[in-house]
């Protein structure tokens, strides 16, 4: 379930970065771009195990490690979304994929010539948004004022460190200007299709099996039809 692939870094580098996948060389096979920061640990398991429903139904699936996230050796701060945008391309040419997922933030990097689905996509600026409210919560917390406006100034002039992540201030610039692209070929999963809550939203990382299901019913149908 799990394996190694060449990824692309600035200056020539290629890194060698982990991914969980179901692979058993068919035909389907689903690449997917996770859902980033905070939103990535919680949507986590869901995402495993809607790529265990899809094993079953004979699709394989591959979900990647972004350079500078999960068990990747990478600084998160050295990072921009133009990085990601083109290790995502790396990973779907080296794992051969033929379809792809965007899971919320992650759909902001899906590769260009492939078919697939956003599934509840999101702005980078609205991501950002959350991620400012939080540092502004427990900055309160600690007897501190802080501001949205004032946080994204600095942010934009110095970089910023936001729910624990540190972001450099090119990656910001970049990272909220981003919307999911708008193609032929990329379909949308509302949550309202998948029933109950999004995970997203949840104080802890969680599971849905019933959500599961549903989300991997959709793809099924759609890749195979």
């Amino acid at each position: 379930m799990i394996a190694s692939w060449p990824c692309p870094l600035p200056g020539g580098r290629i890194a060698e970065e982990y991914a969980v996948i179901f692979d058993r060389d068919r035909a389907h096979r689903l690449l997917i771009a996770p859902a980033l920061f905070e939103e990535a640990s919680r949507m986590r398991r869901l995402t495993v195990e809607v790529m265990r429903r899809l094993d079953g139904a004979g699709i394989d699936s591959l979900l990647p490690d972004l350079p500078g996230c999960n068990e990747s050796l990478e600084s998160l701060g050295d990072q921009t979304p133009e990085d990601w945008g083109d290790a995502l391309g790396a990973a779907a040419r080296h794992f051969a994929a033929t379809h792809v997922l965007g899971i919320r933030g992650g759909g902001l990097f899906l590769p260009r010539d492939l078919p697939g689905w956003f599934y509840a996509p999101v702005k980078g600026a609205n991501l950002l948004r959350q991620m400012i409210r939080a540092r502004i919560l427990a900055a309160r917390e600690a007897g501190r004022n802080e501001t949205q406006d004032g946080l994204l100034a600095a942010a934009l002039e110095s970089g910023a460190e936001l729910a624990g992540y540190r972001l450099s201030a090119e990656f910001i610039r970049q990272f909220q200007a981003l919307a999911p692209a708008k193609r032929s070929n990329l379909g949308d999963i509302a949550q309202d299709t998948i029933g109950g809550g999004g995970l997203w939203l949840r104080a802890e990382p969680d599971d849905d099996a019933g959500q599961a299901d549903a989300l991997a019913a959709v793809l099924a149908i759609g890749i195979k039809t």
